[in-house]
């Protein structure tokens, strides 16, 4: 369905206002993806955040033109499905996961902030940790000392104890 000049203005005007408060673009094709496979992906890009469409190269083009997100558009060929997230791993990690389970979709390419990324660097990328996760590692991190030491007095109380006993 062709679309007329001001739903293409609509639709540049949306992409626009996603890709200003993004970190990160991903792109991937999914030619001879099942429907039902593409409704699993947008269930899952859902549920992590991330804003899953399939455009047209010409109005994602115009989308990201004088972002940061601009070395992109020499990778926007054939039928590209656009993730974009304010997450900086989210994108990568939806579209990198669902990938590895459907030979269908392709990662072709990303960006994280300005930085081009090809397939192994949205894969090394999409391998990083969540916030929360890391979030909790640097506090179990933190506790680790004090835990440490308030299990030395304990042992020490404990000694001094048994030798009062």
């Amino acid at each position: 369905m062709s679309l007329n000049l001001n739903d293409k203005k609509a639709v540049v005007a949306e992409i626009s206002a996603k890709v200003t408060s993004a970190q990160t673009i991903v792109v991937a094709e999914y030619r001879g993806i099942q429907v039902s496979h593409l409704t699993q992906l947008r269930a899952k890009a859902r549920a992590q955040g991330v804003y899953l469409r399939v455009l047209k190269n010409t109005l994602a083009r115009r989308a990201v033109e004088g972002t940061v997100f601009a070395s992109l558009a020499s990778e926007m060929t054939g039928p590209l499905i656009y993730s974009i997230s304010e997450d900086a791993v989210a994108a990568a990690k939806v579209i990198y996961d669902f990938a590895k389970g459907n030979d269908k979709l392709v990662v072709k390419a990303g960006n994280y902030a300005g930085k081009s990324l090809d397939k192994a660097g949205v894969a090394a990328l999409a391998s990083i940790p969540s916030r929360e996760v890391l979030l909790a590692q640097i506090v179990g991190m933190m506790q680790a000392p004090v835990a440490g030491f308030a299990r030395g007095l304990a042992a020490l109380a404990a000694k001094k104890e048994a030798e009062t006993a």
